[in-house]
């Protein structure tokens, strides 16, 4: 790819961003289109990115639009009616899909790749954690800010291994190269995409095929994935407490969670785990099992998996007082709200729990309301936001309704998302308070957690 300036359609988002700052490091021009001015546009522009918020061709410098010189890179969430879009693909641009870009990128790296329909961000983030904190190191492309960080890339000049999340919407892990495959979890998501849960479970069992012959796959213990690997791939198995590695002698108490790792070839005694939250058991077993393959020894194992501060909005702690929490949490997924909610209860046992979600995407809402009421009907009390649409149109008869009049929750209101702050305002006695979704509530977050420490005064 030898361009010397690279454009991103959506730049803002956050697989596209790490992908701006690798070029951004290796000296390219980098430039790019977002809808939203955030907080990590801001940071791009200061890092010395051109952006913009306007969908307008004579918004763009003219230096980006020598053909000859630029690459395209977009995401498969831009519309077909993008004008951008259409003026690249019509004056006969290199496009490339974001995810193409890091196929080629990591074609020559030893790459771990972690897929799944959840757990897959906190997983390649532990992982690349643990390494970069050994004498191995890694370079990372994530799929979140992580907090040790403050970064969704991380960069080396010493290793070959690379840790990717591997996105599955529109079959974009299909364009990995893995030497270590982690899946995590299948459950049928994308179905806008798939069309069935056979064609989303096939596509996984696709990506176990692209693995090296002289690879590894970690999987999730029963799930219905078949894996098509080559026969000399090394298969192994992981959970909480069976597989080839797995979780032994686990304690949970005093805000920590402490377990002895156990694999085929050692036990690793007392790994504490860094954000504390049970389903990080299972997550840390996988990221421990892919950074010991690559050599990373048990003294840094246990150091780094206790320094783990986590990545934004996965359960992060945004306050945390004697009378007062507030967690936010990326969970958009049936399986993923109920795991965090779980997870909550365990942590605290004898408090009202009010959760404010927003539901992410009108096919997902409408294939998945029944699972979506009962996983918030675990809740005491629920918030139910209005429909976050991303990259969908309106789908007739598609609202939180949906789900709304499913939930047996008799403390359960439904408001528009304009509406949280002031609702929040008025309601006292807010005990622990958890804001789940992957659309645009994380802009209140700052605003919620003000609303939180007044009431503490």
């Amino acid at each position: 790819m030898n361009y010397e300036l690279i454009y991103f359609i959506g730049i803002g988002g956050i697989g596209m961003s790490n992908l701006a700052r690798y070029f951004l490091s290796q000296g390219k021009r980098v430039g790019g289109y977002d809808r939203t001015r955030t907080q990590l546009t801001e940071m791009l522009e200061k890092e010395g990115a051109f952006v913009h918020y306007d969908d307008d061709t004579n918004a763009i410098p003219t230096e980006f639009l020598d053909k000859e010189k630029t690459l395209v890179v977009y995401t498969p969430a831009v519309p077909d009616s993008h004008g951008e879009m259409g003026y690249f693909r019509k004056n006969g641009f290199a496009l490339m899909k974001r995810a193409q870009v890091l196929g080629e990128i990591t074609k020559f790296s030893d790459a771990i790749c972690v897929a799944g329909t959840h757990g897959k961000t906190t997983v390649s983030s532990m992982t690349a954690h643990l390494l970069k904190q050994s004498h191995i190191d890694c370079s990372a492309f994530l799929g979140g800010i992580l907090k040790n960080y403050d970064n969704n890339l991380l960069l080396s000049d010493k290793s070959a291994i690379t840790v990717v999340e591997a996105d599955e919407y529109d079959r974009s892990f299909h364009w990995l190269h893995p030497w270590i495959a982690v899946i995590t979890s299948a459950d049928p998501d994308h179905l806008d995409i798939y069309g069935t849960p056979e064609a989303y479970r096939e596509s996984f069992e696709k990506f176990t095929s692209l693995i090296r012959p002289d690879g590894y796959l970690i999987i999730k213990k029963d799930i219905d994935v078949r894996p098509q690997c080559s026969e000399s791939v090394r298969i192994f198995t992981y959970s909480e407490t069976e597989g080839d590695f797995h979780a032994e002698n686990i304690r949970i108490g005093n805000g920590t969670i402490v377990f002895d790792f156990v694999s085929p070839g050692q036990r690793i005694p007392d790994i504490e785990v860094g954000v504390p939250v049970k389903i990080n058991i299972e997550n840390a077993v996988a990221a421990i099992a892919a950074a010991s393959l690559c050599g990373v020894n048990a003294d840094e194992l246990r150091c780094a998996m206790k320094s783990f501060a986590g990545a934004r909005r996965r359960f992060d702690f945004h306050l945390k007082t004697k009378n007062a929490v507030f967690i936010d949490d990326y969970a958009h997924h049936p399986d993923e709200l109920s795991a965090s909610i779980d997870s909550i209860k365990m942590l605290y046992p004898d408090k009202r729990i009010l959760g404010v979600f927003q539901p992410h995407l009108y096919s997902r809402t409408r294939d998945f309301s029944d699972d979506f009421a009962a996983s918030l009907s675990k809740l005491d009390n629920v918030i139910l936001l209005d429909i976050y649409p991303a990259r969908e149109d309106p789908i007739p008869g598609v609202t939180s309704g949906l789900i709304f009049e499913k939930m047996t929750s008799k403390n359960k209101v439904m408001l528009k998302k304009s509406e949280l702050l002031d609702y929040l305002q008025g309601k006292n006695n807010i005990e622990v308070l958890v804001t789940f979704g992957a659309g645009d509530i994380e802009f209140l977050l700052p605003d919620i957690q003000k609303i939180l420490k007044g009431k503490q005064s």
